[in-house]
C-alpha cells in the first residue's frame, strides 16, 4: 500500500519541467525574432553602405543575449529538479512561473529589439547622428528581458528555501 501525498502529485514534475521548456523556447524565440527583424536590416543597407554592417550588428548581439537569460533559468530549474527528492506542486508551479515570466519577458524583448533594430539601422544609414539614441532604444529594450530573468531568480529562490 503506497502513501499518496496531496501537496507532492505524481504530475507535479511536469510543471517543473514545463516551467525549463518553456524559460528556452520562448526566449529563443525572442532571440531569434530580434536576429531575423534586425538581420533584414542589416541586408537592406549592406548593399548601399557596407561601412555600417559592423556597427548594425549591436540589435543582433543584444537579441542573442536574450537566448543566454532563457538558458540561465533553465539551468536553476534543472538543478531543483531531481527524482529522488520530493517534488511539490508548490515546486512545479513556481518553475513554471519562473520558465514563463523570462520566456515571455524574453520574447517580447526580442520582438521590440528586432523592429528597433530593423527600422533604426535603415534611418541610421541616411542620418548617422542617430546611432546613439537608437542603442539607447535598443538598451531600454533588452532590459525587458533582463527583468523577467531577474524575476524569475527571485520567484526560484524562494522556492529552494
Amino acid at each position: 500500500m503506497s502513501t499518496v501525498d496531496e501537496y507532492a502529485p505524481a504530475f507535479a514534475p511536469f510543471l517543473g519541467f514545463a516551467g525549463c521548456a518553456a524559460a528556452m523556447v520562448f526566449s529563443c524565440a525572442g532571440a531569434a525574432i530580434g536576429t531575423a527583424k534586425s538581420g533584414i536590416g542589416i541586408a537592406g543597407i549592406g548593399t548601399f553602405t557596407p561601412e555600417l554592417i559592423m556597427k548594425s550588428l549591436i540589435p543582433v548581439v543584444m537579441s542573442g543575449i536574450l537566448s543566454v537569460y532563457g538558458l540561465v533559468v533553465a539551468v536553476l530549474i534543472a538543478g531543483g529538479l531531481s527524482p529522488t527528492e520530493k517534488y511539490t506542486l508548490f515546486n512545479g508551479f513556481m518553475h513554471l512561473a519562473c520558465g514563463l515570466a523570462v520566456g515571455l519577458a524574453c520574447l517580447s524583448s526580442g520582438y521590440a529589439i528586432g523592429m528597433v533594430g530593423d527600422e533604426g539601422i535603415r534611418q541610421f544609414m541616411h542620418q548617422p547622428r542617430l546611432f546613439v539614441g537608437i542603442v539607447l532604444i535598443l538598451i531600454f529594450a533588452e532590459v525587458l528581458g533582463l527583468y523577467g530573468m531577474i524575476i524569475a531568480l527571485i520567484l526560484n529562490t524562494k522556492g529552494s528555501s
